[in-house]
């Protein structure tokens, strides 16, 4: 389905990515783990052409193309097969939760306004935000800004959701319902890319799990094969961090 190879990217004289690969396929849900700079948001990025990575292909399905002379055409055609989730939520501060879902199905998509309010309110209603319509973002929590942040990515109906550290900006009370409306999309076989620090997350929804380290991807494999078997020591020591002193592993 999604394909990328040797994809590499650089800030200046800062190298990134060095060479990653990643392959998709329908209905998965790849979770990337990695310490902060080892180029997971980047990757994503560069995916959805929010960067441009210097080297590298990506098959998109029918789409092929080198990452550094895609054509704006290809780029467009990619971006309106996905949806992106931010960090910070990216919403309009002066526009209700419906038009932050419906502005980029009608200025982007041209979709008539009528359909757009109506895949809006649905998507809306998919991440449990019926009864907030109208309210502006500045009148909501974080958790529920997120959530039109997620109903504006799935309202383009798109093949692949990319998340970028969803619930990173959140108040902890708030990550749970967050993640519970990624879980629901994962039942309902959306296919996912996720950077994240969510490890429960991770251990009970992804189908395969990426460990980044330094730009390069050390190790990938089921969650269980991930988290209690990992056979790189980068890993080992990753997890052992994040999730407790006593974290036990087999290398």
């Amino acid at each position: 389905m999604l394909e990328v190879r040797n994809v590499h990217k650089s800030f200046g004289d800062n190298e990134i990515l060095k060479g990653v690969d990643l392959k998709v396929e329908k209905g998965d849900i790849i979770v990337i783990l990695g310490p902060s700079g080892s180029g997971k948001t980047t990757l994503l990025r560069c995916i959805n052409f929010l960067e441009r990575a210097e080297k590298g292909t990506m098959d998109f399905d029918d789409i092929h193309t080198e990452f550094k002379t895609a054509s704006r055409h290809q780029i467009n055609a990619i971006r309106k097969r996905t949806g992106f989730v931010f960090q910070n939520y990216n919403l309009f501060a002066n526009k209700t939760a419906l038009q932050n879902v419906t502005e980029g199905l009608t200025v982007a998509r041209k979709v008539p306004k009528q359909e757009a309010d109506a895949r809006a309110k649905e998507a809306l209603d998919r991440v449990g935000l019926s009864d907030r319509y109208d309210y502006y973002p500045s009148q909501l929590s974080g958790g529920q800004q997120q959530r039109v942040g997620i109903a504006r990515a799935i309202a383009v109906n798109p093949e692949v959701i990319l998340f970028d550290e969803p619930t990173s900006a959140l108040d902890p009370e708030l990550v749970g319902e967050v993640l519970n409306v990624m879980k629901a999309l994962a039942r309902d076989g959306a296919t996912m890319i996720v950077v994240t620090h969510e490890m429960g997350f991770a251990q009970d929804v992804a189908s395969r799990v990426v460990f980044m380290s330094e730009g390069t991807v050390v190790e990938q494999g089921a969650p269980k094969e991930i988290f209690r078997a990992p056979k790189d020591p980068r890993t080992a020591q990753f997890l052992r961090r994040i999730l407790r002193d006593d974290y036990e592993y087999s290398i």
